[in-house]
């Protein structure tokens, strides 16, 4: 007997439940179907021969019926023969189509090509995450074990970067001898003691070890500083493992974990995306993108050579909205983020123009005193004297002519620097650095967080009335307002209800929140609530249940709430708000508010200007909002239009035009979009109508020698990669430019450190720019580069005033020396009077030109050249000319008081203090090389004139005080004596100051005649 109906439906029915697993409808299931059909209709044909017509059975005779039916008509049927031919026939009814069991129901639902579509793509997502899991060898249901994620472990190592080990102390010591300077320096030192000159030594000796000691200690002091800034909280994570949700570390996270994400969480490591809900990562700080990264978990294909990354959760990211569950994929060096470092790693940092300067001056004082060495001894030998001795004079006197005090005065002047830019919260890692902004001619700043504050925020308001409002403030903050713009005959009230029921919507239709300044949730919610706090606008959502959302998408490009009040009175009913792009929104307005604060009809000629005026906003550079409500989808009222951007810090336009106004090109970098990077450059002062921008596609297809001939004249860079920052900063540098370059994200790092000076944001910026970077600026204003700047340029003209001093000094007494030798007449200074005058060249008066108060007008002077020695023609030209003067004053009065050829003390006490007062008034003269010292103040450097009058009461001791006039073999002088010697010596200021006045009115007279003359920097010191 074939299988009853009932028996088939449960067969079926257990193999439907076997392959229900399996998430598809395979021919199996649809066979069985058929083949259930085919059986009832061969039920149906076994059974006619059973049945007796109407025709056939009026004709026969009721015994010949019974009989052929097989019924005795006295007893009837039994109940078992009843059941068999009701299993046989089935029951006494019309044959109607049978109602389908409601699991057949349900499966034809699947047979929709929409439904279908969606079930080969769950099956192929499904089938690619499985893929990696299977790859990974990890469950997504359970996680790892503890034991195979130790394993794991031990294998690829913590998922953190391996930086360079820190150095200990006493080597960072050690390498602040490796400057060429303090090499020639201690050369000079042994040489002092090996012709047992042990005095020379010992002064040399100690100056080396105060230089190199206020070099260690002020970077020391600067790392520590730096390692305040970064101590944050190690990164956490959710992850999945034995079945159970643990919290730990992510530094222990290995490849094939699962991790939970949530909003707020950092991204621990890379992760490929396998379940996600409403999930948008801020990737800013990797791409430069503003806006918050849609994520996915559909697998993508290569095209054109590129895969699209949307189902990737890149480490170090910020998640803004929604939750999502991953595989670790990569972790440490072998994520993304790793990729950024180890490019940053590969890359040397460039030598500073200062410290290339310093070289420079090493190698032309060494070149001297082999000079002086070799005419001492080629003189002495014409004269007939013996080889030996001159060779010996002039060894001394090359020892003595390295100015030793000049990198005192280098590292002083420097650590000086970075402590008056610590107070203006700047970190300065590398003394060398704070000096290399005076030269930066070319800044390459990021846009997002630096340019920019990286938060988004609302900057106008436009109702439906006309009205229209500017707010101020950014960042998720209730600071700033809104100021309406006054109209004739326009009500203020009325607008300021239209500006109300804007943001009543804008709250309302929100799902972000503000936590003590902090975002959670989507950027572009986060402006209109924090637009509404400006406003003074409490959160109304407490006020109102939420009945129904249609959440935000790329297609529908809006937002639905619809809402009902919590307290009403009856009065208040159910009503829908919206938010959303305006070419999507208008259309479903039938209504707007007019500037009456009446409902009025919403025309074609009305919806025609609102979009008009959307587009003058959008010109602007700002993402458009519209905002609408309603008692229905159907029956909305347009309410108006917010204009939302991530502003400019306010500091950044005068920035802007301060580093214009000195000479200081600026050339902005970013990952947004064309129109985004064009309108914040021009909103901070960039001159994009007379410029060109290029794109990193259009940098991929030029060669080096391409991207040369045209980078000067590109202002804006836009969706550009770290790869395209560090060939920009390449490209700039090989033409010559000293390139400082700005940002705050880890696609700024490798750029960073190929920068000559790389300056990271302290408080927004990400570790690993800190780390790339020569400077950190706190506060992260970008003003603050414009101090920086002033001091860079202050400590070269100070170091440079410095030199100019000490060599003239150093010249003129050397010449005195020499020349006494050569001429075979009595040295006219004795050994301790030649000793005194080494620490007024070295010391204090020397010292205090390195801290000469910053000129604010030397802001205005372009970046000096840095290509130009320190010792130029003009400077050496100035060196000799005061020289001259103090050799030959000297010698006068040497000259006219030997008179008998015999030397007496006070001889040598009118000669020594003659010398000396030439010093001093030398000293005065080089404060500024251009200007009068009545010009910049003769009072302003408080220092000078402090060790001015300290070295002078010295010199009046010697002279006067009698233990030390035995020691000076000196002898006191009249007051006649010291006025004669005053008009004497004051010539060489007198001198100075008239080649200043000359120098500045030949400019003068030049720059009026030839307009464009280029300025040489230099020539403003």
């Amino acid at each position: 007997m074939k299988s009853s109906p009932k028996r088939k439906y449960e067969n079926f029915s257990e193999h439907q439940g076997k392959e229900a697993d399996k998430y598809s409808l395979d021919s199996q299931d649809t066979a069985s179907l058929h083949s259930t059909e085919e059986a009832r209709r061969d039920v149906s044909a076994g059974a006619g021969d059973m049945w007796i017509s109407a025709v056939e059975s009026s004709i026969l005779s009721w015994e010949e019926v019974a009989e052929r039916l097989q019924v005795d008509v006295r007893r009837g049927l039994t109940w078992r023969d009843a059941n068999d031919r009701m299993n046989f026939v089935g029951p006494n009814e019309f044959q109607v189509k049978e109602q389908e069991p409601l699991w057949r129901k349900y499966i034809e639902q699947f047979q929709n090509p929409l439904i279908l579509l969606l079930l080969a793509i769950i099956y192929q997502v499904n089938y690619i995450f499985n893929q990696v899991a299977e790859r990974l060898q990890v469950d997504v249901r359970r996680g790892l074990t503890w034991r195979d994620a130790n394993d794991r472990m031990n294998f690829v190592g913590p998922n953190e970067f391996q930086v360079k080990e820190q150095e200990p102390l006493w080597r960072k010591y050690i390498e602040q001898f490796q400057n060429p300077l303090i090499l020639l320096l201690l050369g000079s030192a042994v040489v002092s003691v090996c012709m047992r000159q042990f005095d020379d030594a010992l002064s040399i000796t100690i100056a080396i070890i105060i230089v190199v000691t206020v070099a260690f200690v002020q970077e020391y002091r600067s790392e520590k500083s730096l390692e305040e800034l970064n101590k944050l909280v190690p990164p956490s994570c959710n992850c999945l493992r034995e079945s159970r949700v643990e919290h730990f570390l992510a530094r222990n996270l290995v490849p094939g974990d699962i991790v939970h994400l949530n909003v707020g969480d950092r991204v621990p490591a890379d992760l490929r995306l396998y379940d996600s809900t409403d999930l948008a990562i801020d990737e800013s700080s990797f791409t430069g993108e503003t806006e918050p990264a849609v994520k996915s978990v559909l697998p993508n294909k290569a095209m054109a050579g590129r895969v699209n990354k949307d189902n990737i959760a890149f480490m170090g990211t910020l998640v803004r909205c929604g939750n999502a569950k991953g595989i670790v994929v990569s972790t440490g060096e072998r994520s993304e983020f790793g990729d950024i470092f180890r490019m940053m790693q590969a890359e040397e940092s460039p030598k500073t123009p200062l410290q290339k300067s310093m070289d420079t001056l090493g190698t032309q004082l060494s070149m001297y005193s082999f000079g002086i060495i070799g005419l001492i001894m080629v003189a002495g030998w014409l004269q007939g004297k013996a080889i030996q001795e001159m060779f010996t004079i002039g060894v001394s006197l090359a020892v003595a002519a390295i100015p030793e005090g000049l990198p005192i005065v280098v590292t002083v002047t420097l650590a000086l620097g970075v402590m008056r830019m610590a107070k203006r919260n700047v970190i300065v890692k590398k003394l060398p650095t704070v000096e290399t902004l005076g030269g930066v001619n070319v800044i390459c700043s990021d846009k997002t967080g630096t340019l920019t504050k990286n938060e988004m925020t609302v900057t106008t308001l436009s109702t439906s009335g006309g009205h229209i409002a500017e707010v101020t403030g950014a960042g998720y903050s209730s600071r700033g307002d809104i100021q309406l713009r006054a109209y004739k005959g326009r009500d203020l009230d009325v607008a300021r209800m239209g500006v109300n029921s804007m943001l009543e919507v804008g709250i309302l239709c929100n799902n972000a929140f503000i936590r003590d300044e902090v975002l959670y949730g989507q950027p572009t919610e986060g402006a209109l609530l924090a637009c509404a706090m400006k406003n003074d606008m409490r959160d109304l959502r407490e006020q109102y249940n939420r009945l129904n959302e249609i959440p935000f998408s790329s297609e529908t490009k809006m937002m639905v709430v619809k809402c009902a009040p919590k307290f009403g009175d009856g009065k208040l009913k159910e009503e829908v708000f919206v938010k959303g792009a305006i070419e999507k929104v208008l259309p479903l307005c039938t209504h707007y508010i007019d500037s009456a604060g009446n409902y009025s009809p919403l025309t074609k000629e009305k919806h025609g200007d609102f979009l008009k005026e959307a587009y003058n906003i959008g010109r602007m550079g700002l993402r458009i909002i519209a905002l609408c409500r309603g008692s229905s989808l159907e029956s909305l009222t347009y309410t108006g239009m917010c204009g939302v951007c991530d502003p400019p810090r306010e500091s950044a336009r005068p920035a802007v035009n301060a580093l214009r106004s000195a000479g200081v090109h600026l050339k902005m970098l970013t990952g947004d979009a064309k129109p985004t990077a064009l309108a914040v450059a021009q909103m901070v002062g960039l001159d994009v109508h007379h410029s060109q921008s290029l794109s990193g596609d259009q940098l991929d297809g030029m060669s080096d020698d391409e991207l040369d001939a045209i980078i000067d004249s590109v202002t804006v860079f836009y969706r550009v990669t770290p790869k395209h920052k560090l060939a920009i900063v390449k490209s700039l540098q090989r033409l010559g430019n000293i390139v400082g370059m700005t940002g705050d994200g880890v696609n700024d790092g490798v750029a960073l450190k190929r920068a000559d000076i790389g300056i990271a944001m302290g408080k927004n910026g990400t570790d690993v720019c800190k780390e790339a970077a020569d400077m950190i600026l706190v506060d992260d204003d970008f003003a603050t580069i414009i101090s920086a700047i002033e001091e860079g340029k202050c400590i070269f003209y100070n170091i440079r005033n410095f030199v100019r001093f000490q060599l003239s000094t150093s010249i003129a007494a050397l010449m005195l020396v020499a020349l006494a030798t050569l001429m075979g007449v009595p040295n006219p200074l004795n050994a301790m009077q030649i000793l005194w005058i080494n620490i007024i060249m070295d010391g204090p008066p020397a010292q205090s030109l390195g801290v000469e108060p910053v000129d604010h007008e030397v802001l205005k002077q372009k970046p000096r050249d840095t290509s130009r020695r320190i010792i130029s023609r003009s400077l050496l030209l100035s060196v000799l000319l005061s020289a001259a003067i103090i050799i030959a004053g000297t010698l006068f009065v040497f000259n006219r008081e030997m008179s008998d050829n015999k030397i007496t003390p006070r001889d040598t006490t009118m000669t020594f203090t003659c010398f000396v007062l030439f010093d001093m008034f030398n000293a005065l003269s080089c404060r500024s090389q251009t200007k009068s010292v009545f010009q910049i103040g003769l009072f302003s450097n408080r220092v000078f004139l402090i060790a001015v009058t300290l070295s002078l009461v010295g010199q009046m001791l010697v002279i006067y005080f009698p233990p030390l006039q035995k020691v000076f073999l000196t002898e006191a002088l009249s007051g006649h004596d010291l006025i004669f010697l005053v008009c004497l010596t004051s010539s060489v200021f007198i001198v100075s100051e008239i080649k200043k006045l000359i120098e500045r009115t030949l400019r003068r007279r030049s720059y009026g005649k030839y307009s464009t003359k280029a300025h040489d920097a230099l020539d403003f010191v």
